[in-house]
């Protein structure tokens, strides 16, 4: 069957206004998962969580909520929450290697109790109406810990297992652990697919002829940077002239219109611009100029210098192909 392409839950960056314009203007990913969802101990999500999961903001069936708890309680109350507002799916954070988020137990923190998480998985699949599937490191300080932890998702009828390559302690950094993977891809009685350093065409290949088992490969930063790039994967055009701009407009109107404050947007558009700025190599200066923006204007200034500069290398790219075919 045919590979399947996920957006990953980055916290800040993949809310709505993310997703529906890059699903209109890029064909979109097969599945968008949502930054996670924290339930807490009144039963209740913050207006922003709420606005993100709202009905009207996600009119597509492609949207996993993913949640984050430690807590069977609070889990199924955020599963009823989110199945009553249409969802299908939910997903589990077992991923997020942030040190706050480790030291409460959740996140990849989680892994470091597995008898907890065994009880828990057991609670939440005695009580859950809607399929859930797990995002989670191959460890928490080992990767030799993916086999007991593929051991506890197993006894558990889990719609799908996305393995992020590294343990929590490697944060971002250094390379995924690929033989881990191989394991928990052997091990596993359920779909499993595959996170971690996805920058490129190239990079998808060589994965996919790796691991010819994975259903699904979910890229984050690559998308951030390129956001053409799982059209480029399923066959279709790389970033083209004019493209980079368009999205970037759609998404500062965007983000205006929904928070309602400039700052707060423009803090939005300089955290994107940290990966989309790899595209334009040798405007240091420039980009330095939009971090510093404090106003609409100057931010607008800055960006519009910087995709003319990626609009101009692209279309010498296009020209290149062109030549060459």
């Amino acid at each position: 069957q045919a590979m399947k392409y996920y957006l990953a839950p980055m916290e800040g960056l993949t809310g709505y206004v993310y997703r529906n314009a890059h699903r209109e203007l890029f064909g979109g990913a097969d599945r968008y998962f949502t930054p996670f969802i924290t339930p807490n101990s009144n039963r209740s999500l913050t207006s922003r969580e709420m606005r993100d999961v709202q009905a009207e903001h996600n009119r597509f069936g492609d949207v996993v909520p993913q949640i984050m708890a430690n807590d069977a309680a609070a889990f199924l109350w955020a599963c009823d929450k989110l199945e009553r507002l249409g969802y299908g799916e939910v997903n589990l954070n077992l991923g997020c290697p942030s040190r706050t988020v480790v030291s409460k137990g959740r996140g990849s923190g989680f892994l470091g109790k597995p008898t907890e998480l065994d009880e828990f998985l057991a609670q939440v699949f005695d009580g859950a109406r809607i399929r859930i599937s797990v995002k989670a490191r191959v460890g928490l300080t080992t990767s030799a810990e993916i086999s007991g932890l593929m051991a506890i998702f197993n006894r558990y009828p889990l719609s799908e297992v996305i393995i992020h390559a590294r343990v929590q302690s490697a944060y971002y950094s250094g390379a995924p652990d690929l033989e881990a993977y191989r394991r928990a891809l052997a091990l596993a009685n359920m779909p499993v697919a595959y996170n971690g350093d996805i920058f490129s065409l190239a990079d998808a290949q060589a994965l996919i002829a790796r691991f010819p088992g994975t259903c699904a490969l979910m890229l984050g930063r690559g998308v951030m940077t390129d956001p053409a790039l799982l059209r480029s994967m399923r066959g279709g055009a790389p970033l083209g002239a004019g493209e980079l701009t368009a999205f970037h407009d759609r998404l500062l109107e965007g983000y205006l219109e929904a928070l309602g404050d400039p700052v707060t947007a423009l803090f939005r558009m300089k955290e994107l611009w940290s990966y989309m700025s790899a595209l334009a190599p040798g405007c240091e200066r420039t980009l330095k100029r939009l971090n510093k923006a404090r106003r609409l204007d100057e931010y607008r200034a800055a960006a519009g210098e910087l995709l003319s500069a990626i609009d101009a290398e692209l279309a010498a790219r296009a020209g290149e192909r062109a030549q060459r075919e």
